[in-house]
Protein backbone atom coordinates (compact mmCIF):
# COMPACT_ATOMS: atom_id res chain seq x y z
CA UNK A 1 0.00 0.00 0.00
CA UNK A 2 2.79 2.19 1.03
CA UNK A 3 4.42 1.87 -2.22
CA UNK A 4 1.27 2.42 -4.36
CA UNK A 5 0.75 6.04 -2.20
CA UNK A 6 4.50 6.51 -3.11
CA UNK A 7 4.14 6.00 -6.75
CA UNK A 8 1.34 8.17 -6.95
CA UNK A 9 2.61 10.85 -5.58
CA UNK A 10 5.29 10.81 -8.08
CA UNK A 11 3.44 10.08 -10.86
CA UNK A 12 1.47 13.79 -9.23
CA UNK A 13 4.53 15.05 -9.08
CA UNK A 14 5.92 14.42 -12.67
CA UNK A 15 2.59 16.04 -14.01
CA UNK A 16 2.91 18.93 -12.34
CA UNK A 17 6.26 19.53 -13.49
CA UNK A 18 5.30 19.27 -16.68
CA UNK A 19 2.59 21.32 -16.54
CA UNK A 20 4.83 24.12 -14.97
CA UNK A 21 7.67 23.48 -17.42
CA UNK A 22 4.53 23.52 -20.12
CA UNK A 23 3.22 26.95 -18.87
CA UNK A 24 6.98 28.26 -18.45
CA UNK A 25 6.77 28.19 -22.82
CA UNK A 26 7.18 31.91 -24.07
CA UNK A 27 4.22 33.04 -25.71
CA UNK A 28 4.60 35.26 -28.64
CA UNK A 29 2.03 37.27 -31.09
CA UNK A 30 2.78 39.39 -34.14
CA UNK A 31 -0.23 41.45 -35.39
CA UNK A 32 0.54 42.96 -38.91
CA UNK A 33 -1.13 45.76 -39.84
CA UNK A 34 -0.58 46.03 -43.64
CA UNK A 35 0.64 49.02 -45.57
CA UNK A 36 1.02 50.71 -41.69
CA UNK A 37 3.85 53.55 -42.69
CA UNK A 38 6.32 54.42 -40.05
CA UNK A 39 5.50 58.14 -39.31
CA UNK A 40 1.78 57.82 -38.88
CA UNK A 41 2.24 56.58 -35.21
CA UNK A 42 3.40 60.66 -35.47
CA UNK A 43 0.17 61.95 -36.46
CA UNK A 44 -1.55 61.77 -32.89
CA UNK A 45 -3.99 59.74 -33.66
CA UNK A 46 -2.91 56.16 -32.45
CA UNK A 47 -3.49 56.17 -28.76
CA UNK A 48 -3.57 52.27 -27.94
CA UNK A 49 -0.28 52.28 -29.96
CA UNK A 50 1.78 54.65 -28.07
CA UNK A 51 0.60 53.23 -24.72
CA UNK A 52 2.59 49.80 -26.04
CA UNK A 53 5.36 52.02 -27.28
CA UNK A 54 5.80 54.33 -23.72
CA UNK A 55 5.72 50.60 -22.00
CA UNK A 56 7.86 48.33 -24.22
CA UNK A 57 10.18 49.14 -27.47
CA UNK A 58 9.81 51.33 -30.45
CA UNK A 59 11.63 51.21 -33.35
CA UNK A 60 11.90 54.59 -35.73
CA UNK A 61 11.37 52.61 -38.72
CA UNK A 62 11.32 48.78 -39.58
CA UNK A 63 13.06 48.50 -42.97
CA UNK A 64 11.47 45.84 -45.44
CA UNK A 65 12.94 43.89 -48.14
CA UNK A 66 12.95 44.51 -51.84
CA UNK A 67 10.08 44.50 -53.44
CA UNK A 68 8.69 46.16 -50.46
CA UNK A 69 5.55 44.23 -51.38
CA UNK A 70 2.98 42.38 -49.10
CA UNK A 71 4.07 38.71 -49.68
CA UNK A 72 7.40 39.17 -50.11
CA UNK A 73 7.95 40.92 -46.85
CA UNK A 74 5.39 38.50 -45.02
CA UNK A 75 7.62 35.51 -45.55
CA UNK A 76 10.59 37.08 -44.98
CA UNK A 77 9.37 38.21 -41.67
CA UNK A 78 8.48 35.05 -40.58
CA UNK A 79 11.75 32.97 -42.41
CA UNK A 80 14.72 35.85 -41.81
CA UNK A 81 15.40 35.44 -45.37
CA UNK A 82 15.27 37.32 -48.37
CA UNK A 83 12.49 36.64 -51.37
CA UNK A 84 15.59 35.35 -53.77
CA UNK A 85 16.30 32.71 -50.84
CA UNK A 86 12.67 32.11 -50.07
CA UNK A 87 11.23 32.31 -53.70
CA UNK A 88 8.51 34.95 -53.26
CA UNK A 89 9.73 37.44 -55.49
CA UNK A 90 6.64 39.35 -56.03
CA UNK A 91 2.71 39.69 -55.29
CA UNK A 92 3.10 38.01 -59.21
CA UNK A 93 5.40 36.38 -60.94
CA UNK A 94 5.88 33.73 -63.64
CA UNK A 95 7.81 30.40 -64.18
CA UNK A 96 8.55 31.09 -67.74
CA UNK A 97 9.22 27.47 -68.26
CA UNK A 98 5.97 25.63 -66.85
CA UNK A 99 3.95 29.31 -67.69
CA UNK A 100 2.65 28.83 -64.30
CA UNK A 101 1.85 31.81 -61.95
CA UNK A 102 1.71 32.91 -58.31
CA UNK A 103 -0.76 35.74 -57.77
CA UNK A 104 -2.64 37.54 -55.06
CA UNK A 105 -5.88 36.41 -55.08
CA UNK A 106 -5.42 33.18 -56.67
CA UNK A 107 -5.80 30.40 -53.36
CA UNK A 108 -5.06 27.50 -55.54
CA UNK A 109 -1.71 28.77 -56.06
CA UNK A 110 -0.79 30.52 -52.66
CA UNK A 111 -1.35 27.22 -51.18
CA UNK A 112 1.07 25.26 -53.06
CA UNK A 113 3.55 24.80 -51.52
CA UNK A 114 5.85 24.71 -54.59
CA UNK A 115 6.60 28.32 -54.79
CA UNK A 116 7.79 28.24 -50.74
CA UNK A 117 11.26 27.65 -49.87
CA UNK A 118 13.29 27.71 -46.24
CA UNK A 119 11.95 26.71 -42.77
CA UNK A 120 9.02 29.24 -41.95
CA UNK A 121 8.93 30.19 -37.96
CA UNK A 122 5.93 27.92 -37.86
CA UNK A 123 7.06 24.84 -39.60
CA UNK A 124 10.53 25.03 -37.19
CA UNK A 125 8.21 26.01 -33.56
CA UNK A 126 5.97 22.84 -34.57
CA UNK A 127 8.98 20.46 -35.10
CA UNK A 128 10.10 21.29 -31.75
CA UNK A 129 6.72 20.51 -30.00
CA UNK A 130 4.97 24.26 -30.05
CA UNK A 131 1.81 24.82 -31.63
CA UNK A 132 1.12 27.69 -34.11
CA UNK A 133 -1.64 29.60 -34.82
CA UNK A 134 -2.20 32.02 -37.82
CA UNK A 135 -5.37 34.70 -38.88
CA UNK A 136 -4.79 35.69 -42.20
CA UNK A 137 -1.29 35.52 -42.40
CA UNK A 138 0.22 35.43 -45.94
CA UNK A 139 1.77 32.73 -46.84
CA UNK A 140 0.08 30.62 -44.55
CA UNK A 141 -2.03 28.50 -45.55
CA UNK A 142 0.56 26.40 -47.83
CA UNK A 143 -0.53 22.84 -48.28
CA UNK A 144 1.97 20.80 -46.30
CA UNK A 145 3.44 23.46 -44.22
CA UNK A 146 0.82 25.55 -42.12
CA UNK A 147 0.48 26.10 -39.11
CA UNK A 148 -0.89 24.03 -36.46
CA UNK A 149 -4.12 26.38 -36.62
CA UNK A 150 -4.99 29.06 -39.56
CA UNK A 151 -7.94 30.28 -41.46
CA UNK A 152 -8.06 30.79 -44.68
CA UNK A 153 -8.14 34.73 -45.61
CA UNK A 154 -11.44 36.01 -45.96
CA UNK A 155 -12.03 39.95 -46.03
CA UNK A 156 -15.26 39.87 -44.79
CA UNK A 157 -14.55 39.00 -41.45
CA UNK A 158 -14.96 41.61 -39.04
CA UNK A 159 -12.04 42.73 -37.37
CA UNK A 160 -12.88 42.25 -33.55
CA UNK A 161 -13.95 38.70 -34.27
CA UNK A 162 -10.62 37.73 -36.16
CA UNK A 163 -9.38 39.40 -32.34
CA UNK A 164 -11.30 36.67 -31.14
CA UNK A 165 -10.13 33.84 -32.76
CA UNK A 166 -6.84 34.91 -31.06
CA UNK A 167 -8.05 34.56 -27.85
CA UNK A 168 -9.70 31.93 -28.06
CA UNK A 169 -6.86 29.71 -29.29
CA UNK A 170 -5.45 31.47 -26.24
CA UNK A 171 -7.96 29.74 -24.51
CA UNK A 172 -7.71 26.69 -25.35
CA UNK A 173 -6.28 23.68 -22.79
CA UNK A 174 -2.51 23.96 -22.18
CA UNK A 175 -1.72 20.98 -23.88
CA UNK A 176 -3.47 22.31 -26.82
CA UNK A 177 -3.17 26.06 -26.78
CA UNK A 178 -0.42 27.56 -29.62
CA UNK A 179 2.68 29.33 -28.18
CA UNK A 180 3.16 31.34 -31.26
CA UNK A 181 0.03 33.55 -32.73
CA UNK A 182 -0.03 35.78 -35.82
CA UNK A 183 -2.79 38.51 -36.96
CA UNK A 184 -3.41 40.57 -39.70
CA UNK A 185 -5.06 43.53 -41.06
CA UNK A 186 -4.98 45.05 -44.58
CA UNK A 187 -6.86 48.23 -43.66
CA UNK A 188 -4.52 50.83 -43.71
CA UNK A 189 -2.80 49.14 -47.03
CA UNK A 190 -6.53 49.52 -48.35
CA UNK A 191 -7.26 52.66 -47.95
CA UNK A 192 -3.63 54.06 -48.76
CA UNK A 193 -4.00 52.25 -52.27
CA UNK A 194 -7.18 53.94 -52.75
CA UNK A 195 -6.72 57.43 -51.30
CA UNK A 196 -3.40 57.86 -50.41
CA UNK A 197 -0.77 58.56 -47.81
CA UNK A 198 -1.70 61.84 -46.52
CA UNK A 199 -6.03 61.71 -47.21
CA UNK A 200 -8.55 61.70 -44.32
CA UNK A 201 -9.27 58.44 -45.81
CA UNK A 202 -6.28 57.04 -45.00
CA UNK A 203 -5.99 58.43 -41.13
CA UNK A 204 -9.64 57.08 -40.62
CA UNK A 205 -8.36 53.47 -41.24
CA UNK A 206 -5.08 54.47 -38.50
CA UNK A 207 -8.00 55.37 -36.18
CA UNK A 208 -10.05 52.51 -36.88
CA UNK A 209 -6.65 50.16 -36.26
CA UNK A 210 -5.78 51.63 -32.95
CA UNK A 211 -9.02 51.17 -31.84
CA UNK A 212 -8.82 47.69 -32.87
CA UNK A 213 -5.33 47.05 -30.56
CA UNK A 214 -7.21 48.69 -27.83
CA UNK A 215 -9.53 46.11 -28.01
CA UNK A 216 -6.85 43.17 -28.55
CA UNK A 217 -5.21 45.07 -25.30
CA UNK A 218 -8.59 44.84 -23.78
CA UNK A 219 -8.68 41.48 -24.38
CA UNK A 220 -5.48 40.02 -23.40
CA UNK A 221 -6.34 41.59 -20.05
CA UNK A 222 -9.64 40.01 -19.53
CA UNK A 223 -7.92 36.49 -19.70
CA UNK A 224 -4.59 37.29 -17.91
CA UNK A 225 -2.54 37.00 -20.95
CA UNK A 226 -1.49 41.24 -21.36
CA UNK A 227 1.31 40.63 -19.32
CA UNK A 228 2.34 37.15 -19.99
CA UNK A 229 2.44 37.49 -23.94
CA UNK A 230 5.24 38.60 -26.01
CA UNK A 231 3.19 41.14 -28.31
CA UNK A 232 5.13 42.45 -31.64
CA UNK A 233 3.07 44.86 -33.99
CA UNK A 234 4.93 45.68 -37.09
CA UNK A 235 3.71 46.73 -40.99
CA UNK A 236 5.22 44.70 -44.25
CA UNK A 237 6.08 48.45 -45.47
CA UNK A 238 4.99 52.33 -46.15
CA UNK A 239 3.02 53.90 -48.79
CA UNK A 240 3.83 56.55 -51.00
CA UNK A 241 1.87 58.88 -52.87
CA UNK A 242 1.74 58.57 -57.08
CA UNK A 243 0.04 60.64 -59.34
CA UNK A 244 -1.21 60.99 -63.08
CA UNK A 245 1.66 63.16 -64.38
CA UNK A 246 4.58 60.54 -62.74
CA UNK A 247 3.39 57.65 -65.43
CA UNK A 248 6.21 55.73 -67.48
CA UNK A 249 4.16 53.60 -70.69
CA UNK A 250 6.72 51.09 -71.59
CA UNK A 251 3.45 48.90 -73.34
CA UNK A 252 5.01 49.67 -76.96
CA UNK A 253 8.25 47.70 -75.80
CA UNK A 254 6.63 44.64 -74.13
CA UNK A 255 3.89 44.23 -76.43
CA UNK A 256 6.43 44.79 -79.26
CA UNK A 257 8.67 41.92 -78.30
CA UNK A 258 5.64 39.49 -76.84
CA UNK A 259 7.84 39.51 -73.48
CA UNK A 260 6.65 37.59 -70.51
CA UNK A 261 7.37 39.99 -67.30
CA UNK A 262 6.42 39.51 -63.71
CA UNK A 263 5.35 41.40 -60.95
CA UNK A 264 3.35 44.91 -61.31
CA UNK A 265 4.70 48.54 -60.84
CA UNK A 266 6.86 49.87 -59.34
CA UNK A 267 9.16 46.49 -60.05
CA UNK A 268 9.29 44.50 -62.84
CA UNK A 269 11.29 41.68 -63.95
CA UNK A 270 11.44 40.83 -68.10
CA UNK A 271 11.81 37.94 -69.64
CA UNK A 272 13.34 38.14 -72.79
CA UNK A 273 13.78 35.05 -75.23
CA UNK A 274 17.46 34.94 -76.39
CA UNK A 275 20.90 37.37 -76.11
CA UNK A 276 19.65 39.21 -78.95
CA UNK A 277 16.28 40.33 -77.87
CA UNK A 278 17.50 41.15 -74.07
CA UNK A 279 19.97 43.30 -75.64
CA UNK A 280 17.18 45.47 -78.04
CA UNK A 281 15.02 45.77 -75.32
CA UNK A 282 17.79 47.18 -72.89
CA UNK A 283 18.23 49.25 -75.86
CA UNK A 284 15.17 50.96 -76.19
CA UNK A 285 14.06 50.38 -72.45
CA UNK A 286 17.79 52.82 -71.61
CA UNK A 287 16.42 55.07 -74.59
CA UNK A 288 13.26 55.98 -72.63
CA UNK A 289 15.05 55.62 -68.84
CA UNK A 290 13.12 59.11 -67.15
CA UNK A 291 10.92 57.71 -64.06
CA UNK A 292 12.65 54.36 -63.78
CA UNK A 293 16.09 52.48 -63.67
CA UNK A 294 16.62 49.23 -65.95
CA UNK A 295 19.68 46.63 -64.69
CA UNK A 296 20.80 43.51 -66.43
CA UNK A 297 20.57 40.84 -64.39
CA UNK A 298 24.13 41.51 -63.24
CA UNK A 299 24.21 45.05 -62.60
CA UNK A 300 21.08 44.62 -59.99
CA UNK A 301 22.80 46.50 -56.79
CA UNK A 302 23.54 44.07 -54.22
CA UNK A 303 21.98 46.16 -51.87
CA UNK A 304 18.48 44.83 -53.19
CA UNK A 305 19.56 41.02 -52.79
CA UNK A 306 17.47 40.47 -56.01
CA UNK A 307 19.27 38.32 -58.17
CA UNK A 308 20.21 35.07 -57.44
CA UNK A 309 16.36 33.49 -57.67
CA UNK A 310 15.96 31.09 -60.79
CA UNK A 311 11.89 32.74 -61.45
CA UNK A 312 13.90 36.29 -61.60
CA UNK A 313 14.32 37.76 -65.33
CA UNK A 314 17.33 38.73 -66.96
CA UNK A 315 15.86 42.79 -67.07
CA UNK A 316 15.02 44.41 -63.81
CA UNK A 317 12.40 47.66 -64.38
CA UNK A 318 12.66 49.84 -60.70
CA UNK A 319 10.20 53.11 -60.86
CA UNK A 320 11.49 55.49 -58.70
CA UNK A 321 9.68 56.83 -55.87
CA UNK A 322 5.64 58.02 -56.69
CA UNK A 323 6.47 56.88 -60.77
CA UNK A 324 4.08 53.80 -61.80
CA UNK A 325 5.07 51.73 -64.80
CA UNK A 326 2.42 50.78 -67.30
CA UNK A 327 3.31 47.94 -69.34
CA UNK A 328 -0.16 46.95 -71.16
CA UNK A 329 -1.53 48.64 -74.66
CA UNK A 330 -5.21 49.43 -73.34
CA UNK A 331 -3.54 51.55 -70.58
CA UNK A 332 -2.02 53.78 -73.14
CA UNK A 333 -4.90 56.15 -72.55
CA UNK A 334 -4.59 55.02 -68.35
CA UNK A 335 -5.74 57.39 -65.55
CA UNK A 336 -4.80 56.72 -62.13
CA UNK A 337 -7.80 55.55 -59.96
CA UNK A 338 -5.27 54.66 -57.20
CA UNK A 339 -3.60 57.37 -55.33
CA UNK A 340 -1.09 55.54 -53.35
CA UNK A 341 1.57 52.88 -54.27
CA UNK A 342 4.42 51.09 -52.80
CA UNK A 343 7.30 48.30 -53.41
CA UNK A 344 9.66 51.17 -54.63
CA UNK A 345 13.31 50.91 -53.22
CA UNK A 346 13.42 49.29 -50.07
CA UNK A 347 15.44 51.99 -48.36
CA UNK A 348 13.42 55.10 -48.62
CA UNK A 349 11.62 56.46 -45.72
CA UNK A 350 8.13 55.92 -47.37
CA UNK A 351 8.57 52.92 -47.74
CA UNK A 352 9.66 52.45 -44.09
CA UNK A 353 7.31 50.21 -41.59
CA UNK A 354 6.38 50.11 -37.79
CA UNK A 355 8.06 47.98 -34.84
CA UNK A 356 6.29 48.07 -31.37
CA UNK A 357 7.03 45.02 -28.62
CA UNK A 358 5.74 44.23 -25.04
CA UNK A 359 5.55 41.77 -23.01
CA UNK A 360 8.07 40.30 -20.33
CA UNK A 361 10.57 39.44 -22.75
CA UNK A 362 10.95 43.12 -24.14
CA UNK A 363 12.69 46.27 -22.73
CA UNK A 364 10.66 48.91 -21.39
CA UNK A 365 10.24 52.33 -22.64
CA UNK A 366 12.98 51.82 -24.80
CA UNK A 367 13.23 53.57 -28.77
CA UNK A 368 15.77 52.24 -30.72
CA UNK A 369 16.26 53.69 -34.91
CA UNK A 370 15.85 51.36 -37.80
CA UNK A 371 15.37 47.63 -37.41
CA UNK A 372 15.13 44.70 -40.56
CA UNK A 373 12.03 43.05 -40.77
CA UNK A 374 14.40 39.79 -41.62
CA UNK A 375 15.91 39.72 -38.01
CA UNK A 376 12.45 39.25 -36.49
CA UNK A 377 12.55 35.46 -37.30
CA UNK A 378 15.78 34.73 -34.79
CA UNK A 379 14.31 37.37 -32.84
CA UNK A 380 11.14 34.89 -32.24
CA UNK A 381 13.23 31.54 -31.95
CA UNK A 382 15.75 33.84 -29.14
CA UNK A 383 12.29 34.64 -27.50
CA UNK A 384 11.12 30.72 -27.97
CA UNK A 385 14.31 29.46 -27.22
CA UNK A 386 14.78 27.22 -30.27
CA UNK A 387 17.43 26.79 -32.49
CA UNK A 388 17.40 28.95 -35.61
CA UNK A 389 18.10 27.57 -39.11
CA UNK A 390 21.84 27.90 -39.75
CA UNK A 391 21.08 29.22 -43.17
CA UNK A 392 19.44 32.48 -42.75
CA UNK A 393 19.71 36.33 -43.69
CA UNK A 394 18.61 37.77 -40.78
CA UNK A 395 20.83 38.29 -37.68
CA UNK A 396 20.01 38.49 -34.01
CA UNK A 397 22.94 40.73 -33.39
CA UNK A 398 21.72 43.09 -34.96
CA UNK A 399 18.23 43.24 -33.23
CA UNK A 400 18.54 41.11 -29.59
CA UNK A 401 19.44 44.67 -27.82
CA UNK A 402 15.74 45.31 -27.71
CA UNK A 403 15.49 42.10 -25.31
CA UNK A 404 15.72 42.32 -21.14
Amino acid sequence: MLKKIILLIIVLLSVDAARAVDSEKPYVLIVSLDGFRWDYLNRGITPALKSIEENGVRALILQPVFPSKTFPNHYSIVTGLYPQNHGIIHNRFIDVKTGEMYRLGDSTAVRDDKWYHGVSLWTLLQQNGIKTASYFWPGSEVHKAHPTYFKKFDKTIPREQRIEGIINWLKLPEKERPHLLLLYFCDTDTKGHHFGPDSKELNDAVKFLDNKIAYLQKRLKEIDMFNKINLIILSDHGMTKISNDRIVDLSPIIEKYGIEYSGSSPVVSLYPKNEIEKKAVMNELKDKERGFTVYSKNSVPGYYHYTEYKLLGDILLVAEKGYTIILKQKARRFRLTKKGNHGYDNHLLDMQGIFLAHGPAFKRKYITGQLRNIDIFPLVCRIMKVSQPQKIDGNINCIDFILR
